[in-house]
Formats: structure tokens, C-alpha cells, sequence
């Protein structure tokens, strides 16, 4: 774990969060500045600070959080579908560089992932 990772600390209890599942390679909890009625996090508790540093010897914490998705969104309230996310890099707007997956759902459509420019435009 980092020391100054805000996520890191989340894992620890150094910082209070809404926890909705834990155990030893994952932690889920809700987002403080929710863009969804359903939309929490799930991170891996070894840091890994961004999909471009995962690797295979990561693959049971990142299994998991896929694996525990859907299971946690029906459980938080995103019984017709839900989203998953996980920013990478400057690009990918990761504000937080400790590797997350957002989990984002809600009793109404979402709307679309990513305004789709027009060709030639």
C-alpha cells in the first residue's frame, strides 16, 4: 500500500467511507461525489497505480472486481443494468492514481458513455 494514496488510506479505515464489501484482495464502497443513484467503487487493496502497471500477477484482485460487479449493483439497487468503469491515465481523466472500478447504475438509463463526434466535422 502507499502511504499518500487516498484509496490506500480508505483500505486502512484512515479515512471513514461507505463500505459495502470487503475482503482480502478487494474493498467496495460508494462514491463520495455519486454521477449515478447506484455508483460505487471497488478497488484492489494492493496499490497498483494504474491499469498501465497491472499485470498477471494482479489477476485475482482485478478477476474479482469484475466477478463481484454485478452482484454487488443488484445488491446496491441496479437490478436492470449497470456500467462499469475504470479510468487510465491523463487521457482516461484517473484522478486517483490507485487502479478503481467505478460501478454506476440507477433505475433510469445512464445515457451514453461518450458523445460520438460526427465524421469529417
Amino acid at each position: 500500500m502507499s502511504a499518500e494514496c487516498i484509496f490506500c488510506k480508505i483500505v486502512r479505515g484512515e479515512i471513514p467511507s461507505k463500505k459495502i464489501y470487503e475482503d482480502e484482495d478487494v474493498f467496495a464502497f460508494h462514491d463520495i461525489r455519486p454521477v449515478a443513484p447506484v455508483h460505487f467503487l471497488i478497488v484492489p487493496k494492493q496499490h497498483i497505480p494504474s491499469m498501465y502497471e497491472a499485470n498477471m500477477v494482479h489477476h485475482q484482485a482485478l478477476g474479482k472486481m469484475l466477478a463481484l460487479a454485478g452482484g454487488l449493483a443488484q445488491q446496491e439497487g441496479a437490478d436492470e443494468g449497470f456500467r462499469t468503469i475504470i479510468n487510465t491515465g491523463r487521457v482516461g481523466h484517473q484522478e486517483v492514481y490507485h487502479v478503481h472500478m467505478h460501478v454506476l447504475g440507477g433505475p433510469e438509463p445512464l445515457g451514453p458513455m461518450i458523445v460520438r463526434k460526427q465524421r469529417g466535422a
